[in-house]
């Protein structure tokens, strides 16, 4: 194609025929208007025929169905949302129509009129559009976009959205690539004017509208504005750059079905539409095809999704109901040991579910320790004459309390426990007779000694007295070996949380990591609590808090055979690998805990 290169495409009234430079109007803005019925669509019609008929593609924006009577003669692509359409295309076909159009040469109607929701055309339109742009810049081959009721996208005063702007950018920067635009409208007054005035040619017929004429009479000048009221149908004032400045064109007539016409009473007659390559429309269904998977895949996501959201509320009402359950749970355990004891529960005192065991007829808080005349006379030795002052005060008091206990249990109750351990009675006659005399015993810390019953020193509740060196064979016990390695085998912080859990516990992690000189580091600690846990020296005893269970492991290593004094001795060969206790609260202490079990 030459650059001199013209058609014609009508005639003044003086019978001269009009010429229109083909490369200016391919790569060139034009603007095309007036009123309906006036031939504007005719006029844009006629040159898009003349291009065709040179092989030349062009894309045309159809917003009212009425380009498709150029399929009667013309293989050109008919795209929208429609059956009536080729293909039904949407914004992931852009790309692939733009490819069509500049590297294929295929001739498109972009049939926005098809589409139910404008939102969808007009993003259409704009990825279209900027797909041409960017391939324009590359390919540099002349091509026209003819656009259908220009003021619908490029209004005057009116917003821009992201497809005005687009085109906008169409009209002003796609000349220097070979990408021209035409806008048609019928209302000049609401296009934006400087799209208008940026034209290279603009055709002008008939207008009545007062704002219409008014923007017709100041681009052509003030004599021309009654003029362009009296234009025929067909007949045009033509300006351009690339001609006279203003002449008066009577424009041909369009050769194909002209499907914008106004129906009449004859009956509707619709011409044979010639059909598009195969391999074309197979190429578009391909995206289509694919398109279709996407969303089938996305919509198999939702609904997997939904299912699982639904799934974890499920689990979520789950979750609720067994906490419910597991209150109601300590709310009974609480009611029944309560009726078992006699007293009512209390955290602060009892402990927790965890925390408790059968009663067997001792009072809560010590265990009934066997106390011969030897063990008061040592004990004598080590407290002084006051101690033993004391001792025998407590011992009163504590008789009518060991009475008072032994009667809320009933007589049956007695009967039957006494008939149990009658060969452990035997062998601890004296313990019996302590017991009744209401002496109880508290225990040591660990490796500090024997001390009497009933006393506290600074740090609280003490173990019960005994004397290693007659039961040597109690203090090396198989687990008392194990636990004591186990001990050993802890570094001095780790070491320190287990004298502290044994003192003070039921408590958390972190704070008998903090007590134990630790950084209050919550990985840290549960690191070191881990270590205790897998040697079996503390035990989880609900919410989060854990205690001490070394007594628990040297009684269970028995199955509950060693007597009070046996436990002792072994008790408190494993504890005097323990530090001292920093702060111990008697009664709080974890070994209390321990004891009454």
């Amino acid at each position: 194609m030459t650059g001199d290169e013209a058609f014609e495409a009508g005639e003044t009234v003086d019978g001269t025929v009009i010429r229109l430079p083909t490369v200016d109007i391919l790569t060139g803005r034009g603007f095309i208007t007036g009123k309906s019925g006036s031939g504007k669509s005719n006029s844009a019609s006629v040159i898009a025929e003349k291009l065709l008929d040179r092989g030349l593609a062009l894309l045309i924006v159809d917003t009212d169905g009425e380009y498709y009577g150029l399929k009667e003669e013309y293989e050109i692509l008919h795209v929208g949302a429609d059956e009536e359409c080729d293909l039904q295309v949407s914004v992931e076909h852009a790309e692939k129509l733009a490819s069509l159009a500049l590297e294929q040469g295929v001739p498109i109607i972009l049939d926005v009129s098809s589409f139910l929701d404008e939102s969808d055309a007009r993003e259409l339109l704009k990825e279209v559009a900027k797909h041409l742009f960017a391939k324009e810049k590359k390919q540099k081959q002349p091509f026209l976009m003819l656009v259908e009721e220009i003021h619908e996208y490029i209004p005057e005063g009116g917003g821009m959205d992201e497809c005005s702007r687009m085109l906008v950018k169409v009209g002003k920067r796609g000349r220097k690539h070979g990408l021209g635009v035409v806008g048609i409208s019928q209302r000049p007054a609401d296009v934006k004017k400087d799209f208008i005035t940026q034209c290279d040619w603009l055709l002008w017929h008939r207008l009545t509208w007062s704002n219409d004429t008014k923007v017709a009479g100041r681009i052509l000048g003030s004599d021309y504005r009654q003029e362009v009221e009296e234009l025929a149908d067909g007949e045009c004032f033509m300006m351009s750059d690339f001609g006279e400045s203003l002449r008066r064109v009577q424009m041909e007539r369009k050769r194909t079905f002209d499907a914008g016409a106004t129906p009449g009473l004859d009956d509707f007659e619709r011409p044979e539409l010639k059909s598009v390559s195969a391999d074309l429309v197979g190429e578009l269904e391909s995206i289509t095809e694919q398109e279709q998977q996407r969303k089938s895949r996305v919509q198999e996501l939702e609904r997997e999704l939904k299912d699982r959201e639904e799934r974890i509320k499920e689990l979520e009402a789950e979750l609720g109901e067994a906490r419910d359950l597991s209150e109601m749970a300590e709310q009974f355990s609480r009611a029944m040991m309560a009726h078992a004891t006699g007293r009512a529960f209390r955290d602060d005192i009892t402990g927790r579910q965890s925390e408790l065991t059968e009663h067997e007829g001792r009072p809560s808080g010590g265990t009934i320790v066997t106390r011969t005349e030897e063990n008061r006379d040592e004990w004598e030795r080590e407290t002084g004459d006051t101690a033993t002052d004391d001792f025998d005060d407590r011992a009163d008091d504590s008789s009518d309390s060991d009475r008072l206990r032994a009667d809320d249990f009933g007589a049956s109750r007695m009967a039957a426990q006494t008939s149990e351990s009658t060969a452990e009675t035997k062998n601890n006659a004296t313990t019996d007779e302590t017991e009744s005399a209401g002496a109880t015993a508290f225990e040591t810390d660990a490796g500090t000694g024997a001390v009497g019953d009933g006393v506290r020193d600074a740090r609280g509740d003490v173990e019960p007295a005994f004397d290693a060196s007659k039961t040597p064979g109690d203090a090396n016990r198989p687990v008392v070996a194990e636990l004591r390695a186990a001990i050993a085998s802890l570094d001095d912080v780790t070491r320190d949380m287990l004298a502290h859990y044994r003192e003070h516990g039921p408590v958390s992690p972190l704070d008998a990591h903090v007590a134990a000189g630790g950084d209050g580091e919550r990985t840290e600690a549960y690191r070191r609590n881990g270590q205790l846990r897998e040697h079996g020296l503390i035990e989880h005893a609900g919410r989060g808090e854990y205690q001490s269970r070394l007594r628990a492991s040297i009684r269970e290593a028995h199955d509950d055979r060693l007597d009070a004094t046996k436990l002792e001795a072994a008790l408190s060969r494993v504890i005097e690998l323990l530090p001292s206790a920093r702060s111990l609260d008697p009664v709080d202490g974890s070994d209390a805990h321990e004891l009454e079990s």
